[in-house]
């Protein structure tokens, strides 16, 4: 079982989405950014470095959301989902094909990792209480 986080990036009404690359496992499937949580780490601190190493951005980690268990055909993960604020807007693409800032109610035209999908449903379904 793998403990990977992941940060939901706001900025105003916009969250910052990942493309995986085509040489990663679930290539070219789109994720919120986010990595492995080292051993000895807390996941707060595992996501601010996975989000400096990946995007080179500093964030401010917020509310922990509901964790996923899924279970692809070679592994299986716990996501830990955050919302988090964007400190800056800017960011560079280091590790994925490609990064960019989408609005929630456009986040299901993406073709997303399965282990993401309970989360962006998640995003949809509050946003459309609001």
């Amino acid at each position: 079982m793998l403990h990977v986080v992941c940060a939901i990036i706001y900025n105003d009404d916009e969250i910052l989405i990942a493309q995986r690359n085509d040489k990663m496992a679930l290539p070219l499937k789109w994720e919120f950014p986010g990595g492995k949580v080292e051993k000895g780490e807390d996941k707060k601190t595992a996501l601010r470095r996975e989000i400096k190493e990946e995007l080179a951005m500093e964030i401010e980690v917020g509310k922990a959301l509901e964790p996923v268990i899924y279970h692809y055909q070679d592994f299986s993960i716990t996501l830990y989902p955050y919302v988090c604020g964007a400190l800056t807007k800017e960011f560079i693409k280091r590790e994925h094909r490609e990064i960019r800032w989408e609005k929630i109610e456009n986040l299901k035209k993406y073709d997303w990792a399965a282990a993401d999908v309970p989360v962006v449903k998640k995003l949809i379904t509050e946003i459309n209480k609001m």
